[in-house]
């Protein structure tokens, strides 16, 4: 996908923070999309369909944690990038910010080469997709990481993005433990620092969604996926 083509949505209550951060973004040719609270954030997203979504936390009418929660119910929207850009830096937030299906935290001050680079990072992930799409099926259970679809027992389960990844590449290779250090390598990526909390909270989502007993704990090392 070229530049001209990806589709940029900025959110933020602060209007500086968007006219410095789209000028850059837009002088590497990007289109940019801006909206100024949680509201508008959905509606703008809905009408748009973007690629990547940067959102601010602390927002008036509605939050950004708030705003990604609803932005990953919408199965038109399953695919996008989210990442929280904000000033809070705290551990419990950036978990927060993970549980509520964000794939990245950008903290404020960012100098604006760095942030330019950060998103050429997160669409990166993008293009990786593109080119390892493929479908497993793995104990009656499809999926189809083309479309960011799972399908069990006839029914299709929708997941947030980093929720997805982490099954697939559990899924992948069914009885083997992923340690924690490579499951943030290949889920997370180097550009983002996480704690291990994060995947415990991932993993307890996907009990929930997918099944209790497919995703067996070893403990002190990390997950398998069995069936």
């Amino acid at each position: 996908m070229k530049k001209k083509d990806i589709k940029i949505l900025l959110v933020d209550d602060e209007q500086d923070i968007l006219e410095i951060v789209g000028y850059n973004l837009t002088q590497e040719g990007y289109q940019i999309v801006t909206a100024s609270n949680g509201k508008e954030a959905i509606a703008k997203a809905k009408k748009e369909l973007p690629q990547l979504i940067i959102m601010d936390v602390m927002m008036p009418e509605m939050d950004g944690m708030e705003a990604c929660e609803n932005i990953r119910k919408m199965p038109e929207l399953s695919n996008v990038i989210i990442t929280f850009l904000t000033a809070r830096n705290e551990d419990y937030s950036q978990v927060a910010g993970f549980d509520a299906g964000a794939d990245d935290y950008i903290n404020k001050p960012i100098k604006p080469k760095l942030l330019v680079s950060k998103v050429k990072a997160l669409l990166r992930r993008l293009k990786d997709e593109e080119q390892n799409s493929e479908t497993l099926n793995v104990g009656g259970i499809e999926i189809n990481r083309e479309e960011y679809k799972i399908v069990k027992d006839d029914l299709e389960i929708v997941l947030p993005r980093k929720e997805f990844e982490l099954f697939y590449l559990l899924a992948s290779k069914p009885g083997k433990v992923f340690k924690r250090e490579e499951i943030l390598d290949k889920v997370w990526g180097n550009e983002v620092i996480v704690g291990g909390r994060t995947i415990d909270v991932h993993i307890r989502k996907l009990r929930e969604k997918i099944g209790e007993d497919l995703f067996k704990t070893i403990k002190g090392v990390g997950y398998k996926f069995e069936v």
